[in-house]
């Protein structure tokens, strides 16, 4: 008989399973590079989305799709690129895009960093256009891996960093966050809830899998839509 799998192995091919998909989205994303942010025909509340660290929008392609599908104008910020830029400094880029591009009643989008990014857009003047975000894997306590990495970029997400701890501090705005995270996130073990938001845990597994999974882009379209779409009693 076969011996059972051990949630370690079990790990390691989750682990080899998410490391494959975003390597191949990224290629992906490299090769589809000229193609614009598919869009909806309208009629649904804008929407921009703000990619991970070291991705662009097109890792979120799968889930601008069914935006796009269920009627959403989907918008990414100019410039933003692969979102290796302080937290601060990617909030005032898409703070300004809200501005320049007139924007109003917007559902923000993100994935992993760029839920901190959507978090303070929210915190900022530009955030009385954002009626709310839906944030997928975001670190928002942090990640206790980040004291191994290398350089500012990926050692921002320590649970210890000043800038990141600030930002946790500031609840205002929690409560229009949708947090959705996986049963098990390789890079965020502390997971990706956010206390005081609207927190959907998804029988997935990986960081970057999810994203193409159909039930997560079920989830963020009906999040999405829920956000845009309040009841009267909120």
């Amino acid at each position: 008989m076969r011996a059972p799998r051990t949630r370690g192995a079990l790990r390691l091919r989750e682990r080899a399973a998410d490391y494959a998909y975003v390597a191949a989205r990224q290629v992906v994303g490299v090769l589809a590079a000229r193609r614009p942010v598919p869009t909806g025909p309208g009629g649904g509340a804008p929407v921009v989305l703000l990619p991970g660290v070291y991705e662009t929008w097109r890792l979120l392609g799968p889930v601008a799709t069914g935006l796009a599908r269920a009627g959403h104008p989907v918008h990414a910020v100019p410039g933003l690129g692969y979102n290796r830029r302080p937290v601060a400094d990617a909030a005032d880029r898409t703070a300004a895009f809200l501005d320049a591009a007139d924007l109003q009643g917007v559902v923000l989008v993100a994935h992993s960093k760029g839920g901190l990014v959507g978090k303070r857009v929210m915190l900022s003047p530009a955030g009385s256009r954002v009626v709310g975000m839906v944030a997928v894997a975001t670190p928002f306590r942090g990640s206790r891996y980040a004291r191994y990495l290398l350089g500012r970029t990926l050692r921002a997400f320590s649970p210890r960093d000043a800038a990141l701890l600030a930002l946790a501090a500031e609840r205002s705005v929690d409560a229009r966050i949708t947090a959705v995270f996986p049963r098990f996130d390789p890079h965020i073990p502390e997971t990706g809830r956010l206390e005081g938001g609207r927190n959907v845990e998804l029988p997935l597994a990986g960081h970057f899998l999810p994203l193409g999974d159909p039930t997560l882009v079920d989830v963020v379209v009906r999040e999405v839509d829920r956000i845009a779409r309040p009841t009267p009693h909120g």
